[in-house]
């Protein structure tokens, strides 16, 4: 149980619920996104590398507004909290435009704009979702929280595959409008049950507003800018090279969903609905395996257990192709579902937890979501120009290489924090 600083108790329990509640709301229409939206393109569009550059085109977008609403909602004071209200407002927004994309599927250019105004709102309130955590949760917990979050967000990629699998061939408009209405439910039940004006983090920034209260810094805000340049000039590059290995894996991770459809269809020889399917095993995979991950990262170290599931992603990849067969695909997929919710769950811990102070968390979380949305825009664009290069056979292997640097990537930030005193709890 954590407390507030006004002295209201808080049960980590049920804040984890409610967080893992609003990143279900947002994430129940991206993986439906990813799933189907590339067999739209498709239609339209010959060139794998280009169809992951348009699907990219959301984590592009994200790469410039996360970090300013993370810092936005960071420097926000109402009565609901610094959260909340961004949430109430994009939500029912993102739900709308994301319901109109199959509408707009006939014409490539109004399906491109549609998907643009949809990722424009929806990158707007991701990272202010999953800043609720760290807002309640001390750093020592929040491994567990956050494997409760992701098993939630996972469930929205089986949700995803069992549109897929018994909607989408009959019902390919009506499909789109069953997460947008999950969303919408979902935020409505959020505003109406959590105000993160009570969490720890935002009564600490009151504090901290009210010793400025007379002096010159009174109305000075800390700026996304200075927070970058504080990374970038530390001569400890830990923070750094973990947002490069969130960017690494964030290709590879994004690579694997976005061409996932196509890559059945043209190699193991599935139909659309058959094919989005492939990757409901392993959101049950991801689902035994995330908490298990948290209590071992807690146990043995975040940077330890993050390297050890990113092999077994690589491991997992490796394997599907050699067996490559609808049923090797399915196995692979969850081996690497599992290994990877080690990275998942613990590598935005690691960041929340190398943070100067609770009163930059959202910022943190955005410059997370600048790495994840990053690798997410160059993976598929990257991996794709690979598979032109080569076949469609070779996906999962050119997925798996990338995934392998990111490992290097890890190692060094591990080898560096073994060095560091700063005696943080990673």
């Amino acid at each position: 149980m954590s407390t507030t600083m006004s002295g209201q108790p808080t049960r980590a329990g049920r804040i984890t619920f409610f967080v893992s509640l609003a990143v279900f709301a947002q994430e129940s229409t991206w993986n439906l996104y990813d799933s189907q939206v590339p067999p739209l393109l498709r239609e339209h569009i010959g060139s794998a590398a280009l169809i992951g550059l348009l699907m990219g085109m959301d984590n592009l977008l994200g790469i410039f507004i996360q970090p300013w609403m993370g810092n936005r909602s960071d420097n926000t004071r109402t009565s609901w909290g610094r959260r909340i209200p961004y949430l109430v407002v994009g939500m029912p927004l993102a739900a709308l435009l994301f319901v109109a994309i199959p509408h707009a599927a006939a014409a490539l250019p109004l399906l491109v704009l549609v998907m643009f105004a949809y990722a424009l709102v929806a990158n707007s309130f991701k990272p202010i979702a999953e800043s609720l955590l760290p807002d309640f949760i001390p750093p020592q917990r929040r491994s567990r929280a956050n494997a409760v979050v992701k098993i939630a967000s996972s469930l929205t990629v089986m949700v995803a595959a069992l549109i897929s699998i018994f909607l989408i061939d009959d019902f390919p408009r009506l499909s789109f409008a069953i997460p947008a209405v999950l969303m919408v439910a979902s935020v409505i039940l959020l505003a109406a049950k959590l105000r993160d004006s009570r969490s720890p983090a935002y009564q600490t920034a009151l504090e901290e507003d009210r010793e400025r209260q007379g002096t010159a810094s009174a109305d000075v805000r800390v700026r996304v800018r200075d927070v970058v340049l504080d990374i970038v000039r530390d001569p400890n590059r830990s923070r750094l090279l973990l947002i490069v290995s969130i960017l690494l894996f964030g290709g590879a991770w994004a690579a694997s969903r976005a061409l996932i459809t196509p890559y059945g269809m043209e190699v193991l020889d599935l139909s659309r609905g058959e094919a989005g399917g492939l990757t409901l095993p392993s959101g049950v995979a991801f689902i035994v395996a995330a908490y298990p991950v948290a209590m071992l990262a807690e146990r043995f170290g975040r940077l330890r257990v993050m390297m050890a599931g990113m092999a077994v992603f690589a491991a997992g990849l490796v394997l599907g192709t050699v067996v490559q067969t609808p049923t090797g695909a399915v196995v692979g997929l969850c081996v690497a579902a599992a290994g990877a919710s080690s990275f998942l769950v613990n590598a935005v811990v690691v960041l929340w937890n190398l943070a100067p102070s609770d009163g930059v968390v959202g910022t943190y979380t955005g410059l997370y979501t600048v790495g994840w949305v990053g690798g997410g825009f160059l993976g598929p664009a990257v991996v794709g120009g690979m598979v032109d290069l080569t076949s469609w056979s070779l996906l999962l292997i050119h997925v798996a290489i990338i995934a392998v640097i990111a490992v290097l990537t890890v190692a060094r930030v591990s080898a560096l924090q073994r060095r560091s005193s700063s005696g943080r709890v990673l």
